[in-house]
């Protein structure tokens, strides 16, 4: 069984935690709270020299760091992940493009506004291109799912986990998702998929027996 090291209120922790629920797949939760430092002892760091979660125990001694990377991992041989060689690169397209234009924006903002005390007045001189830039990856997104269900291969896949971990608590950071009708959407297109779990959401005896994106396919 896989060990997930993660925390709780971490969209990236939350895109791996998803993924495992949809594809029904147990695993061991660790809570690891990063704010406490709990990521930097020197046994965590053993693990995981970046002193980032969430982590992925796949076996013995054998970890896996970055959500994207995760997600591939445990997504390859399901519906998760695309089978056809476009489709595939089209979904890590995707999935690049949320670490490179959604995470450091939306996430950023997420983790100074709603989970650090005092950070919005820490991060003044940052907000306002996070908000510019953030924006503008919404955007993208909007004009892409005007004419599409999903992000890749015309179904739910890694790409829209990707995507759905800080894209849904964007009004958590001063985003206003209003004006991105498609994004809403989308949205809901996700939270409808069998298997799904909110972000507080913790496993427990029900996980093995809940349906999943596996059994619907």
């Amino acid at each position: 069984m896989y060990k997930l090291y993660s925390m709780q209120r971490s969209g990236n922790s939350y895109k791996v935690r998803l993924a495992l629920a949809v594809l029904n797949t147990p695993y061991e939760a660790i809570e690891v709270d990063i704010l406490r430092g709990e990521s930097r002892t020197p046994d965590f760091l053993a693990k995981n020299p970046s002193g980032q979660v969430p982590l992925l125990e796949v076996g013995d001694g054998r970890y896996l760091a970055e959500s994207n990377a995760i997600l591939w991992y445990v997504a390859v041989g399901t519906p998760l992940a695309p089978e056809s060689r476009i489709e595939r690169a089209e979904a890590l397209q995707w999935m690049f493009f949320e670490q490179h234009a959604l995470e450091p924006n939306l996430g950023a903002a997420y983790f100074w506004l709603s989970l650090v005390k005092g950070g919005r007045d820490l991060q003044t001189h940052a907000l306002e291109d996070w908000m510019e830039r953030g924006y503008a990856a919404l955007q993208v997104m909007e004009n892409h799912l005007k004419n599409h269900a999903f992000f890749a291969a015309g179904q739910l896949t890694v790409a829209d986990i990707a995507l759905y971990g800080y894209t849904h608590v964007a009004d958590r950071c001063d985003f206003d998702l209003a004006t991105f009708p498609a994004i809403r959407a989308w949205l809901k297109r996700v939270e409808q998929t069998p298997g799904f779990v909110a972000m507080d959401w913790q496993p427990g005896g029900e996980v093995e027996d809940a349906p999943s994106v596996v059994a619907g396919a």
